[in-house]
């Protein structure tokens, strides 16, 4: 695994764990921002062939 794929799955996993925390603490302005951020990264990681599972 590349840096890259390493770094955008570690980025992606950071997210979800932050939008659980959001979501838990009912922090909607946070849930939007990292719901956002995560769904960039997807994105990102589309882009580049790198399969997020």
């Amino acid at each position: 695994m590349d840096a890259f794929t390493a770094g955008i799955l570690k980025r992606i996993e950071s997210t979800e764990s932050d939008l659980h925390r959001a979501r838990e603490a009912g922090d909607v302005f946070t849930m939007d921002v990292e719901q956002a951020e995560l769904d960039d990264l997807r994105r990102l990681a589309a882009e580049h062939g790198v399969h997020v599972g």
